[in-house]
């Protein structure tokens, strides 16, 4: 078939309108689950300090009538702190992107604030699995606040070889990453699990990559199971959210921010986030044909006891 002869179709037409969808499809990543999980409560120094104790061993507890009393040695609470450290990112839009009709959004401005505040939730969640030391900063050094890894000496299932070795335990220092890595593993994972519930602790939660998560989907138990949810559906599920031992009944979350050879088992309310300034979206002075506006957060991690959770460290990744 052929076209008439003079036929004038769309590829001659000038002046067509763009067919430009209204809708901005973006599919980053934006979970925080550890950063969510925490409570938040409020900082009222760059040094955010607080104190942990614990009871002694039990010990044989007989005596005779009318014997004299003598008290028992006491020992003093520890004291601990972690610094705040300030997150900070800034958008400048020129004025005349503002002018301009655009698909996808109203306000090139709103729209980029919005983007900026949810990467910087990231970089917060990044922070806090981080193994980083705190740093007190100064004025040409910024404060740092130590990750998770550093506060974690008690339960932890590590690799010895080379150098590796455990941090101090008060954030003054990171964990030594040169032990040798080998494969996570249900045993690791259990040995670990006893370890918190020996010292008291009541773990809850289990951050780990999404490489870690498939090794422990094969963990042996009814979570490795497949079953199919509904004939007509004709679906298989392979899932596991809860992990049940004798120790105690801990969720398995995967996370994108934590590094993918540290698998986190946490007690939750052992943690919390000490916030100094909350996020806020800041309207900077204007100097020039633009508008500036930035997004600002400043915080700390605070472990409230490092023996209600645990680390399994330097599992290989691949």
């Amino acid at each position: 078939m052929a076209q008439p002869s003079n036929t004038f179709d769309s590829y001659d037409a000038v002046g067509i309108r763009e067919d430009l969808s209204d809708v901005i499809y973006d599919v980053s990543p934006e979970e925080t689950p550890f950063y969510t999980a925490c409570a938040k409560v409020k900082a009222a120094n760059t040094l955010h300090e607080w104190q942990t104790d614990a009871l002694r061993s039990s010990a044989a507890n007989a005596h005779i009538e009318g014997d004299a009393t003598t008290a028992s040695a006491r020992t003093a609470t520890s004291r601990l702190g972690n610094y705040t450290q300030i997150f900070k990112n800034a958008v400048v839009i020129p004025d005349t992107d503002e002018g301009l009709k655009k698909a996808g959004r109203a306000a090139e401005i709103a729209y980029q604030m919005l983007k900026t505040a949810k990467e910087q939730k990231l970089d917060i969640e990044k922070a806090l699995f981080d193994n980083n030391a705190r740093v007190a900063g100064n004025s040409t050094t910024a404060r740092e606040l130590a990750g998770a890894p550093a506060w974690m000496i008690t339960n932890v299932n590590s690799q010895s070889g080379n150098s590796g070795a455990n941090p101090t335990g008060d954030g003054s220092d990171a964990r030594t990453d040169d032990g040798t890595p080998t494969a996570f593993s249900q045993a690791k994972f259990d040995d670990v699990m006893q370890s918190i519930w020996e010292q008291g602790g009541n773990p809850d939660t289990c951050y780990l990559s999404a490489f870690q998560m498939n090794v422990a989907l094969g963990f042996a138990g009814n979570n490795n199971q497949r079953s199919t949810v509904k004939a007509e559906d004709e679906r298989v599920i392979k899932h596991m959210d809860v992990y049940v031992t004798p120790w105690g009944t801990v969720e398995f979350v995967p996370s994108r921010e934590n590094r993918s050879r540290d698998v986190f088992v946490m007690q939750s309310d052992m943690w919390c986030v000490g916030v100094l300034r909350p996020t806020k979206n800041i309207a900077l002075a204007k100097t020039g044909d633009a508008t500036t506006r930035q997004v600002t957060t400043e915080l700390t991690l605070v472990c409230k006891n490092e023996k209600a959770s645990g680390i399994i460290a330097d599992n290989t990744t691949s």
